[in-house]
């Protein structure tokens, strides 16, 4: 793979690595941003992971030695659900199904 000379050319180039993955080898993308959904080729299975707001403020907090910082639990309360009514193949709420259940399901 050769890298981008540009933001526009590596778009290019990621939207072509994600297209081919459809009908070829897998390639696992996670985005936080609601605009990279744009990025996916059509075919692409799409599984939306979930957890309540508390739950997920307590996993910030532990990476952050205990504390939340204000400004991080306001990104979180502003950005949390921004996914929910996005289409989706399959959606995982608090670990449920797990990732083998999932992957069994993609591959039958």
């Amino acid at each position: 793979m050769r890298l981008a000379k540009s933001e526009s050319e590596a778009v290019q180039l990621f939207q072509t690595l994600l297209a081919n993955a459809v009908h070829g080898e897998n390639v696992i993308y996670v985005t936080t941003e609601r605009e990279h959904l744009a990025l996916l080729p059509d075919g692409a299975v799409r599984i939306l992971v979930t957890a309540e707001l508390d739950t997920i403020k307590e996993r910030f907090a532990a990476r952050m030695h205990g504390v939340l910082p204000a400004p991080v639990a306001a990104m979180l309360e502003k950005k949390h659900g921004c996914f929910d009514h996005e289409p989706h193949d399959f959606h995982v709420h608090n670990g449920c199904p797990d990732a083998e259940e999932i992957c069994r399901s993609i591959f039958s």
